[in-house]
């Protein structure tokens, strides 16, 4: 049976995306003075990781980074199951002050991103907060919007967006398909 799957970012255009967007994320905090990038597990934090490397590379600084959990903080999380994988939070530097750059691969409903802000709270009190992600898909149930965004996407009702990263799946891409069906 054929699938309905597209590719909307293969290897190669995944990482020009994310070097953009590493640009994008200088430009907006004025340099890299007092930035701590920080991913959304799973896939965010393998996002998050590169755009540190990139921005060390062409500003040839030093970016903390980090790491959140957003299970506990999930308003669904009944839902998710009596035991939750819960991964780990990792906050390398006291946020009090600091900008921080929220990173998640997907931007839907902006629930995902409500929890990350819930939880960041609970760590301190950063100067801003600013969010990036690999793709806006549209749909929001809450008013958030992202500041970085690697790519704009229309997603039909009965479609979803899967985004692949080589450190957790094999392989880098954006894959646009029916739900229910398997890449």
């Amino acid at each position: 049976m054929p699938t309905r799957t597209s590719t909307l970012l293969d290897a190669r255009a995944m990482a020009r995306t994310i070097r953009r967007m590493a640009d994008e994320i200088v430009e907006l905090n004025e340099g890299t003075d007092d930035l701590v990038i920080v991913g959304i597990q799973r896939r965010g934090v393998p996002l998050a990781q590169r755009l540190v490397a990139a921005i060390g590379e062409r500003e040839k600084g030093h970016v903390h980074q980090g790491a959140l959990d957003i299970t506990l903080y999930r308003d669904d999380l009944q839902t998710v199951g009596p035991r939750p994988v819960v991964g780990s939070t990792d906050l390398p530097v006291d946020i009090d002050g600091k900008v921080v750059v929220v990173v998640d691969d997907v931007l839907y409903t902006g629930r995902t991103v409500r929890a990350a802000l819930d939880e960041l709270a609970d760590f301190g009190r950063p100067r801003r907060i600013a969010l990036a992600v690999l793709i806006d898909r549209g749909g929001r149930e809450l008013p958030i919007h992202a500041d970085v965004v690697g790519k704009t996407v229309t997603v039909e009702s009965g479609q979803r967006v899967d985004v692949m990263v080589e450190e957790l799946d094999g392989k880098d891409a954006v894959i646009l398909a029916r739900k229910g069906e398997e890449e």
